[in-house]
C-alpha cells in the first residue's frame, strides 16, 4: 500500500477531503522525522512506538580492499509496534505465512 492509497482510504472513511487528509498525514511524518532527529522517541499508544536504537562501535571489512573500518556508534530508527498491533496481524484471517520445504 502507497501512501497515496493510504490517504485514499482515509479520506473516504472519514469523509475528510483527500488535500486535507494528504497534508495531516505530511505534517505527522515531518513532527516523527524532526522529533526523532532530536533523539525524542514517540510513542502512539495502541500502535506502537518510534525509537531511536543506539548502535555500538564496531570495526568491519571492506573486503574488496582487504581492510578493516571502524563505524562509529551511531543511532538508528526502528518502529516497535504495541501488544494489540500485533495481536490484531497474528489474528487476521489474511495474512498467512509462507512455509518452504528446503
Amino acid at each position: 500500500m502507497t501512501k497515496a492509497e493510504v490517504i485514499s482510504q482515509i479520506a473516504d472513511k472519514t469523509g475528510i477531503d483527500k488535500a486535507d487528509v494528504q497534508t495531516t498525514v505530511e505534517a505527522f511524518f515531518s513532527v516523527v522525522k524532526a522529533s526523532m532527529a532530536e533523539g525524542e522517541n514517540i510513542y502512539v499508544r495502541g500502535f506502537g512506538s518510534f525509537v531511536n536504537k543506539k548502535r555500538a562501535k564496531k570495526i568491519a571489512r571492506n573486503i574488496s580492499q582487504n581492510t578493516a573500518i571502524v563505524i562509529d556508534e551511531h543511532f538508528v530508527p526502528s518502529f516497535k509496534p504495541s501488544k494489540a498491533f500485533v495481536e490484531k496481524i497474528k489474528n487476521s484471517d489474511k495474512v498467512s505465512l509462507v512455509v518452504s520445504d528446503n
